[in-house]
């Protein structure tokens, strides 16, 4: 069916102001009305609309349950026009002990838990507020606040709780709006309070003092927090900033030496059962080879037990190591975003929020004496009526009987106002008694007293500031840390230093043998099988050129003829089936470089360098390490000629350093003259006429000097006085027996 639009309601705008419009008007009402909690009172429209309707329901916390369907369908039906589930999962996560520091829902049934299961559905469960909800709103209905209408114009609701009760910063807030988000961590309501209280006294308060009364956020499940003091103090002066928390753990021994690690608190907004399969799956992907297993052991507390692999793993490095891959370790943003007045959204530091909550309650202290101030009012004026009518008892009772219209004789002949007189003709006959003057005696001179107070408070700001700080203190007392609730829960540690996890944390250690060819074809076999193995077969026309053994967590660095190191993992070597793999696939080393030193690497060593010219100079192993793919220039080559080497470490207690030559000349000379760089050509170790570098090595001139022999056998000369001389000279021809190769090992 064709329907024809009426030209009266077409608008003729352009699209993108007509799109800004709309955009605009739905930015502000999620602004306003959802995502952003009011300073004041610390909540969001559905929370207060939550609260007022369990109110309207008499839920308080000395009366029975009631259904949270009933709850739920009162909230959408009369004030908060949004689907039932999402009103419903802000009323579980109020009730929530682990995700709310002080619950302002009590909850009876299945709400939840820390391990991320959904509550049961509100048919099944039931609820009523709390004591600090009754808090939040104290004095309601005595005009201490402003009422709207509903949505649908049928009812009232406050536009913000009177909150004798710092809400929001005692139990946070979370929300994204258009363009803006808010982040406040829970805190503790005694360290708010003394922190309110000096407030009141030194308005002007610096951050660091205000940050001697409140330490930090304080979670609902506890953790440390490891973040540095003047950290927090910087977040809390500008309204953003985060806090780095931790778990709380503890050793406990297993018996026949072993241990296992207890984990009883975990950081806030973790969901236990999430952290426990992430803790497993390192245990399957083999990322932390020193951790065991994890068992989770929680029944109302939480207990997760970690297995470690040995006896001989240090507790502290493997919770250092799961700090750092799991949410065992987690950061809390603060983002103290908030609607200023209820209207205006702006980010606050500490000293404005808590300015902002006393602002609050010194409107809602005027508000609520002029409230009784009228009611006092109102019955002084009727009890002045009542005194009158028992000092003219029997000229009242007369009019009463006989005159025709008696409210207004009784104005005329005693001066009452029309309240007054509606007053005694209301009076029940019981009150005529004696006594009952008494009585209303007293109270008119106990309201005269009570009006006098009110209009002294009203009249001096600093009685008004002694009020709020009592009502200040009655809080802290009635939530502060000497009660069950209002313990602290979160811990304050020194910041760690920045953790190096060991490699051997990562890989899993075990034994293999590097076998490297001539032709530069690399592999790691697993376990440590024996060098000269003839099972350990090359390529044709290819042969052995460097074997040994290590382990999986060591770091192996080949010494390139262009002067480069390259530093690569035994753990990421291919396998020892087959040939292996080209080592060239691994580094960027050029076709005509060759490999001269394939050697393990050992923390805080030493090496000696030397180039083909008999150049050379010590280096230390941790510096010539390389990160990339590219290698690290070590040794400077001059123009391509007489490139490196060879690279061979220093063993500890290595005193003098023998070097020979192609010509067959061997020196030997203390080691302290070498020099020590960390890049260069090196200085002269032994000179030659014509001819290069055959071998050098580092040794204990105390043990003599060794080298291998044809067949295996190995001569060690004592007797090194011929030889020995200063670095940079000839030397002369090695003894009787030394190999042709010039080499001091094959």
């Amino acid at each position: 069916m064709n329907t024809k639009i009426s030209e009266d309601i077409i608008l003729d705008a352009p699209l993108g102001d007509t799109l800004g419009d709309r955009y605009l008007s739905y930015a502000l009402s999620t602004i306003m009305s959802r995502s952003l909690p009011d300073v004041r009172d610390g909540l969001k429209p559905v929370h207060r609309r939550l609260l007022y309707a369990m109110r309207q329901l008499k839920l308080n916390p000395d009366t029975g349950f009631k259904k949270c369907a009933r709850v739920v369908g009162d909230v959408i039906g009369k004030y908060h026009p949004h689907g039932d589930q999402s009103v419903y999962d802000a009323m579980v996560r109020l009730s929530q002990e682990f995700a709310v520091r002080y619950p302002l829902v009590d909850g009876q049934g299945n709400f939840g838990n820390i391990d991320g299961d959904n509550a049961a559905a509100m048919r099944y469960t039931e609820a009523r507020m709390t004591e600090v909800a009754m808090a939040l709103m104290e004095d309601l209905d005595k005009d201490t606040v402003d009422f709207r209408e509903t949505y649908d114009g049928e009812e009232k609701e406050p536009v913000v709780m009177p909150a004798n009760f710092p809400n929001l910063l005692a139990n946070g807030a979370m929300g994204i709006a258009v363009g803006m988000a808010t982040s406040i961590p829970p805190h503790n309501v005694d360290e708010i309070c003394s922190a309110l209280l000096h407030l009141i006294k030194t308005p002007n308060a610096g951050f660091a003092k205000l940050c001697e009364f409140i330490q930090g956020p304080d979670f609902p499940t506890g953790g440390t927090i490891v973040e540095p003091h003047e950290n927090i103090v910087e977040a809390y002066s500008t309204g953003r900033g985060s806090f780095r928390i931790r778990a709380n753990w503890h050793v406990e021994d297993a018996g026949r030496g072993m241990y296992q690690i207890i984990i009883t608190e975990i950081p806030y907004q973790v969901q236990k059962s999430r952290l426990i399969e992430k803790i497993a799956d390192l245990i399957y992907q083999k990322k932390l080879p020193i951790l065991g297993d994890v068992l989770d052991e929680s029944s109302e507390d939480i207990r997760i037990v970690i297995e470690p692999k040995s006896r001989t793993v240090d507790p502290e490095l493997l919770m250092e190591s799961l700090y750092k891959l799991t949410e065992l370790e987690s950061r809390f943003s603060l983002n103290m975003n908030v609607l200023e007045g209820g209207r205006l959204p702006r980010v606050m530091n500490l000293r404005e929020v808590l300015q902002a909550f006393l602002d609050h309650r010194q409107d809602v202290l005027i508000r609520r004496s002029k409230f009784r101030l009228e009611k006092i009012d109102h019955r002084l004026e009727v009890l002045g009526g009542y005194l009158i009518a028992f000092l003219n008892l029997d000229e009242v009772i007369r009019i009463i009987r006989e005159e025709d219209e008696v409210k207004q004789c009784l104005m005329d002949t005693f001066k009452l106002t029309d309240i007054q007189a509606e007053a005694i003709l209301n009076m029940r006959l019981r009150s005529l008694r004696k006594l009952e003057e008494m009585e209303l005696r007293t109270e008119h001179k106990a309201l005269e007293e009570e009006k006098a107070h009110l209009l002294a408070l009203l009249d001096s700001e600093e009685m008004r500031w002694q009020e709020i700080a009592t009502d200040i203190r009655s809080i802290r007392e009635r939530f502060g840390k000497k009660t069950v609730l209002g313990a602290r829960r979160t811990e304050f540690s020194d910041a760690p230093e920045a953790a190096i996890i060991p490699l051997e944390a990562m890989i899993e250690k075990e034994p293999v043998t590097v076998i490297c060819s001539r032709m530069g074809w690399i592999r790691a076999m697993k376990g440590h099988v024996e060098l000269d193995d003839d099972k350990i077969k090359y390529k044709e026309g290819d042969e052995g050129r460097f074997a040994f053994h290590c382990q999986t967590t060591d770091k192996v660095l080949l010494f390139a003829s262009n002067g480069r190191f390259y530093t690569l993992g035994a753990d990421k070597l291919p396998g020892g089936r087959g040939h292996g793999e080209p080592v060239r696939l691994m580094i960027d080393l050029e076709n005509d470089e060759k490999i001269v030193s394939l050697i393990v690497y050992k923390p805080d060593s030493k090496l000696i360098i030397a180039s083909e010219a008999g150049r050379g100079f010590m280096a230390d192993a941790d510096k010539v390490m390389a990160s990339t793919r590219n290698g690290k220039q070590v040794m400077n080559i001059e123009d391509g000629k007489n490139k490196a080497a060879l690279a061979r470490m220093i063993e500890p207690g290595h005193d003098h350093v023998a070097i020979v030559g192609q010509n067959r000349k061997l020196l030997i000379f203390p080691i302290d003259q070498m020099p020590e760089m960390t890049k260069g050509r090196g200085a002269i170790l032994q000179k030659y006429k014509g001819g290069s570098l055959g071998d050098v090595i580092s040794f204990n001139i105390a043990e003599g000097l060794s080298w291998e022999m044809r067949g295996g056998k190995v001569r060690n000369e004592t007797d090194l006085t011929p030889w020995i001389g200063k670095r940079g000279q000839v030397g002369r021809m090695p003894p009787h027996g030394f190999p042709s190769n010039n080499k001091f090992s094959r």
